[in-house]
């Protein structure tokens, strides 16, 4: 019973109750008598507290009766949740039921950690006659049968000012005339604005809004619904109302010039909620109502193109996650931009009346586009020359004066003029930036600015110009005037003593010397002749930044270490230019398997960050060859003010990267290095000078490697080396100390002739496979798989061994693929061996067993056919077996079929009982016939045997083709699959190897497991056959080895068949293309698992401070840093699916405008895809209208006519018809053009994901109406979002198709036609968004 309620509930039990009348039910019940009360009193009666994470169903019975019909009163039931408040009633019934019981069902959801608790409440009615009963309340373990019950709800964010929808979703019985409703915690009660149901799936969804959501709104929610036979209510959902956020103080003024302003954002301090996830400045021109808006991506920006000695508004905009995320702009900071110099002389200065005594005077009017300031003067300075002595034979005196004349005038008289005397009359015009005068001829003209050109260093600066175009006379010399006015060094002061340098006349270059690393330079330059000095050019430099300096002045020894921790001494380095902004400890592990080869002396290359301590990427030593190396650390410069010990090994973690423990049994250099930062920029060259320390390290494990080899298994006792290494920005010091235990070599249980089986008579050797199924290894070749991560996850079958096979002996041993990019970059960098010398040998590509007669090579391995009745020597047929990794004769290498071998090739197939065709040809390629079409296009009889086509899948770069195979005589049905490669170059490997590890995996994933062997062929069956056989098993092998063994690969594939791999290109492509599989791996995701698998791509590793989806950008390759510039001729095709062409285009400009519906024609295009708006505010990037909007218009032979429009939020949709006046026997092309207006400037992504999905199945459906036809589609640099909606459509392709999802294929397949497609990581997370949106995109397909 509850304690502030008016009176309680009573228990009856009727047989043997004293006030028993005919109005009751009999039993034991509890009850209401409404007579003994006052009206409008309540009695509640509460259950216990419920906290089972589920949906309860609370059942109970009820009664409500009155003999004379009038109303007892109200029973009300109330959830409340968390000890809160009751809110209103989830259920309530009233009046005279009748008497006889009734049943309710109450669905109540909730989830840990809330608990709830009911309420049953009885209401006096006014007239107070009757009974309310209660009984039999029951809580089920079952979900209620007459009721539905709510999914869970789940919280809603949004930005002030968006609408926030909540989504109900009642599962059960259900109707759609039951009240739907959302209650606020408060107890306000909102109704839906949609609601839909699924019969056959019990299933109801309400939808809620709530509009224009503000911050007192954000409040908790549920659902209700009621009905006679009683109601289902959900968990409370919290409405989460983010402010956009704003900037409290006004961006900070850095430094100003005529045309910009440099500012500080000042973004730290923010009124609103974060995170902050885009920030933009908005200015405009004060006495200007239009503004501009520039996205920014650090701290500070450069406002550019500003108008001289103009007082500008800059406000800073800052957006955080979701619609509406953008606040309101801060506050402005208002600041005038410096006057320039004047842009020229004043012309037409001319005498417009001359009299005796005078002159009138006239120019030009005076402009602010000249002035270039609002503050400016003019004078007027004029001289002549009279006789001193009064005579004719007196000497002449010249007389000079300067007037100020008025600013807004463009007339003067000169007075008081002596008649008949020549008079030379100058007009200047200043400002306080500069002076620009009519000068005399003979003055030389001023040194361009664009002639300008200069190499900074970092004490020093080469400038170089050019003469004069007017040079007016003969150049007597040059003058050098710099001045410091802008370090990055807080030792300097600026601005500094202006000096000056004089240079001879034939002297166009200086080198000045001496300077500050880090400093900004003013330079101005002129020229003179001798009638005085010309204009001045100015420029502006900056000096690099040197390297940090340590202060190591000998080999420091250790100061103390362990069996797997060295602790050594770091010392601070001092900037140069720059201050320190990070250290590194850098350790680099000197593998003991292999000889350290000495290095010559040379640049050395410093070390790259690692994307992670599992890659290990090379670099040591910048040398080709060198260990590869890992960051166990990055120290702040504010940890390290003073020497500072520091332990290697100590299994902690620093900023993001692992400490790992060192292994005694290994050596180790340790490198300590210093980096500066300036302006974003860094260098990675090392000095010379530091190679020497390096070189006596590595000389030194020469000779004690030699001495292991003599005395094998002796102890060789420690050595501590230290050496320092230095680059331009990043200083390091290099500790050496090498650990070394007694170890034994263990003898392998493979026989010499499995390690040698190349060299040898190929009837007694081993395969190059069997060589890899050593049943035991020593310790050092039983390491764990290290590629299992490069390779994309775990093997798809089962691996018959797991050691990694070594050739330990052999004079090519198999690479590790955790070494592979290192091995390759080595073998095409390194001096003396490399690919050429491994590989590009004739011998080697046709090598063939020794004591081999031609009869026995075609015996040993051919495909021997059964020979036919009539033809006894019908056995042959030019294709040889190959073996497949650990499975014997897994493929046929054979020559594309001529037209008398066809039946012979159906007839192989048939016999092996093959399943998979791999094509790696075109029928013709340079007017030359390679292979004959041997295939039908229905169905066609070879022989006795009859191929049907079944089906043709058409993609991108291949074709895969399905038959039905029958043979007269034989009952079954063969079925058969051609996988036809269509992008291998002519005469060439292709550019990528995306596509075609694609197609391998394709054909892989494709063939049964027990079919006979893959049948591969080109044109001769040698060459590209070779490529495709050597990257199936050698991807197998890494898959399940960790290593890769390419060049025993390739001869034994050689031993079997002459020429499989034909040219030095080829056997690079080989390599190029294992590698970037094994970097890359499998990158298709399934739709089922899509959600799970983008939530772990996005995870951050603690260790490797990074994450699947940002390595796989990484991988993908970096967009170009400067926009391309393209014709119409520059463009990409990419051919998607089964049907669609897209030609990638920049914007138009007005050159262009006359050739692109001539492009469009000729190609057949029939849509066009805009989506950029006209004449954005970024005018280096214009956009110009290339559509008539009404009627006809002409381009160049082409008429475009309008002939419909329309419009909505999203996109505006116009029909044009294209005809070609000068062919019009071509007849016409109508196009339809898409233009998208979701997109707004700076923005990365669309404004809207749906109108985007929208655009999408609109440009579909169209295609699917016109039939086959290309689509153009162009943004304003044919890059970033025309990679958007190329790889969208692309992935429309692969959901439809395959049901599937490989963001990564799409992405990288655009950017290997057009480097910039795609352009930053905002726009590869648009493409992974959510299930929702791939779920859309399985809808549209």
């Amino acid at each position: 019973q509850a304690q502030e309620d008016d009176f309680d509930w009573q228990l009856v039990r009727t047989y043997s109750w004293p006030h028993m009348t005919s109005d009751l039910i009999r039993g034991s019940y509890m009850l209401v008598n409404s007579s003994q009360y006052g009206a409008g009193q309540r009695a509640q009666l509460m259950l216990r507290p419920l906290s089972e994470n589920d949906t309860h169903c609370v059942q109970f019975s009820y009664f409500l009766y009155s003999r004379d019909g009038h109303s007892p009163g109200g029973l009300n039931v109330y959830v409340r949740v968390n000890g809160g408040s009751r809110g209103n009633a989830v259920w309530n019934v009233s009046g005279s039921q009748g008497r006889q019981w009734h049943q309710v069902e109450l669905a109540v959801s909730t989830f840990w950690p809330s608990e709830y608790q009911i309420v049953f409440e009885a209401t006096v009615s006014s007239e107070r006659k009757g009974y309310i009963g209660l009984d039999d309340i029951v809580l089920l373990n079952y979900p209620c049968y007459k009721v539905p019950h709510f999914s869970r709800l789940g919280d809603v964010e949004v930005n002030a000012g968006q609408n926030a929808t909540f989504q109900c979703v009642a599962t059960g019985r259900s109707t759609k005339t039951d009240p739907f409703l959302v209650e606020r915690r408060n107890g306000v009660l909102m109704s839906p604005y949609s609601v839909t149901s699924s019969v056959g799936e019990r299933r109801l969804v309400a939808w809620f809004q709530v509009g224009g959501a503000q911050r007192g709104e954000q409040d908790l929610y549920r659902c209700l619904t009621q009905s006679t036979y009683g109601a289902a209510v959900s968990n409370f959902a919290e409405l989460i109302v983010r402010v956009p956020p704003t900037p409290i103080a006004p961006p900070q003024l850095l430094r100003s010039g005529p045309t910009y302003l440099i500012i500080q954002l000042n973004t730290n301090s923010i009124v609103g909620d974060g995170p902050v996830i885009r920030r933009e400045i908005v200015y405009r021109a004060s006495h200007s109502p239009w503004s501009e808006t520039h996205g920014v991506n650090s701290l500070t920006y450069k406002v550019w193109h500003l108008e001289p000695d103009t007082e500008y508004r800059i406000s800073v905009l800052l957006t955080r996650p979701g619609e509406g995320g953008t606040g309101p702009p801060g506050p402005p900071l208002v600041s005038r931009t410096k006057c320039a110099e004047p842009m020229r002389p004043l012309r037409g200065l001319t005498a417009s009346e001359i009299q005796s005594r005078q002159l009138l005077l006239q120019w030009e009017p005076v402009g602010y586009n000249l002035t270039r300031c609002h503050t400016y003067s003019l004078s007027l300075c004029y001289r002549y020359s009279t006789a001193a002595g009064g005579g004719a034979g007196g000497n002449n005196a010249t007389v000079r004066e300067c007037l100020s004349v008025g600013r807004n005038t463009s007339r003067f008289t000169l007075r008081d003029l002596p008649p008949f005397h020549a008079v030379h009359v100058r007009l200047a015009l200043a400002n306080p930036e500069g002076k620009k005068e009519s000068r005399d001829p003979k003055v030389p003209g001023g040194i361009a600015p664009e002639s300008l050109t200069f190499t900074p260093l970092d004490d020093m600066i080469f400038l170089k110009w050019e003469e004069p175009l007017e040079p007016n006379g003969l150049i007597t010399q040059y003058e050098i005037s710099y001045q410091s006015i802008e370090s990055s060094d807080p030792s300097i002061n600026v601005p500094g003593p202006r000096r000056t340098v004089s240079k001879l006349k034939n002297e166009t270059y200086h080198m000045f010397s001496g300077l500050h690393p880090g400093t900004t330079y003013l330079v101005s330059v002129r020229a003179r002749t001798a009638k005085g000095f010309g204009q001045t050019a100015l420029t502006e430099i900056t000096t690099n930044i040197s390297a940090p300096a340590f202060d190591y002045e000998d080999v420091p020894s250790p100061l103390s270490e362990s069996e797997s921790t060295i602790t050594v001494l770091l010392r601070p380095a001092l900037g140069r230019g720059a201050p320190v902004s990070a250290y590194h400890v850098v350790v680099v592990e000197e593998d003991g398997s292999r000889q350290v080869r000495r290095r010559e002396l040379g640049h050395i290359e410093c070390f790259p960050a690692p994307s992670s301590h599992g890659e290990s990427p090379g670099g040591g030593g910048g040398a080709s060859g060198a260990p590869p190396h890992y960051y166990t650390a990055e120290l702040p410069p504010s940890s390290l003010p003073v020497a500072t010990p520091f332990t290697v090994g100590d299994n902690h973690t620093y900023n993001g990267y692992w400490n790992t423990p060192l292994d005694p049994s290994k050596n180790y250099l340790i490198y300590f290095q210093a980096s500066s930062n300036f302006r974003g920029v860094s260098d990675h060259i090392c000095p010379i000078n530091t190679h020497m320390y390096s070189l006596l390290v590595q000389a030194f494990l020469d000779k004690a490697w030699r001495e292991k080899s003599m005395r094998k298994s002796k102890e060789i006792e420690k050595n501590r080396e230290i050496a320092f290494r230095k680059k331009v920005n990043i200083n390091k010091a290099v500790m050496t100390y090498r650990q070394e235990k007694t170890r034994k070599l263990g003898s392998l249980d493979c026989s010499t002739t499995e390690h040698s089986t190349l060299q040898q008579d190929d009837r007694t050797a081993h395969t190059f496979m069997d060589s890899h199924n050593c049943t035991a290894r020593n310790e050092q070749r039983s390491t764990v798989n290290e590629s299992s991560s490069l390779l994309g996850g775990s093997p798809r079958r089962h691996c018959r061994r797991k050691s990694s096979p070594y050739h330990t002996g052999q004079l090519h041993p198999a690479v590790r693929v955790a070494d592979l990019l290192q091995h390759i970059n080595q073998m095409k960098t390194g001096e003396g061996y490399g690919f050429k010398q491994e590989g590009f040998d004739k011998q080697f590509y046709k090598y063939m067993p020794a004591g081999l007669d031609l009869k026995d090579k075609e015996d040993r391995h051919r495909v021997k056919m059964h020979s036919l009745l009539a033809d006894p020597n019908s056995d042959y047929v030019n294709a040889n077996y190959i073996d497949g990794y650990q499975r014997s004769n897994h493929f046929i290498a054979t020559q594309g079929p001529k037209q008398d071998m066809i039946y012979d090739f159906w007839r192989m197939v048939w016999q092996e009982n093959c399943y998979s065709i791999v094509m790696i040809t075109k029928l013709v390629e340079v007017g030359r016939m390679k292979c004959c079409k041997y295939w039908p296009d229905d169905s066609e009889l070879y022989g006795d045997i009859k191929i049907t086509l079944l089906k043709t899948e058409t993609l991108a770069e291949y074709t895969v083709r399905t038959f039905a195979m029958e043979r007269r005589g034989y009952p079954a049905k063969h079925e058969v699959c051609q996988f036809h490669f269509t992008n291998w170059p002519e005469h060439d490997v292709p550019y990528h190897a995306t596509g075609l590890l694609a197609f391998l995996r394709r054909v892989k994933a494709s063939t049964p497991p027990d079919a006979g062997p893959v049948v591969v062929h080109c044109s001769m069956g040698a060459g590209r056959t070779g490529c495709y056989i050597v990257l199936d098993v050698m991807l197998d092998m890494a898959e399940c080895e960790g290593v890769v063994d390419i060049y025993n690969c390739v001869k034994t594939l050689c031993s079997r068949r002459i020429n499989m791999i034909q040219t030095e290109e080829q056997y690079i492509f080989i390599h190029d293309a294992i590698l970037e599989a094994c970097l890359c791996g499998e990158t298709a995701i399934p739709i089922s698992g899509f959600a799970l698998t983008f939530k772990d791509m996005l995870s951050v590793d603690s260790q490797t401070n990074t994450s699947q989806l940002r390595e796989d950008y990484v991988a993908c390759g970096s967009p170009p840093q400067k926009p391309f510039h393209m014709n119409t001729k520059d463009t990409t095709n990419v051919y998607i699916g089964t049907f669609l062409f897209i030609h990638v285009l920049h914007r138009t400009t007005v050159k262009k405008k006359k050739k692109l519906f001539p492009y469009i024609f000729g190609y057949g295009c029939t849509s066009i895809v805009m989506l950029n708006q006209l004449n954005q505010s970024n005018s280096a990037w214009p956009c110009l209208q290339y559509w008539p909007e009404t009627g006809m218009q002409q381009f160049g032979p082409m008429t475009v006519e309008l002939l419909s429009r329309s419009t909505d939020d999203n996109v505006v949709t116009r029909l044009f018809r294209v005809t070609n006046i000068t062919r019009l026997q071509e007849g016409h092309l109508v196009v339809r053009h898409f233009q998208f207006l979701r997109w707004s400037a700076y923005r990365e992504i669309p404004d809207s994901k749906k109108a985007f999905l929208n655009l999408l199945a609109q440009v579909q459906k169209w295609l699917r109406e016109c039939g086959d036809g290309r689509t153009v589609v162009h943004c304003l640099n044919g890059g970033g979002r025309s990679g958007t909606f190329c790889a969208c459509t692309m992935i429309m392709e692969m959901v439809h198709h395959h049901n599937m999802v490989d963001v990564f294929y799409a992405v990288k397949t655009l950017r290997n036609s057009k480097p910039n497609m795609v352009e930053s990581m905002v726009s590869v997370l648009h493409y992974y968004y959510d299930d929702i949106t791939v779920s859309r995109l399985t809808f549209l397909s």
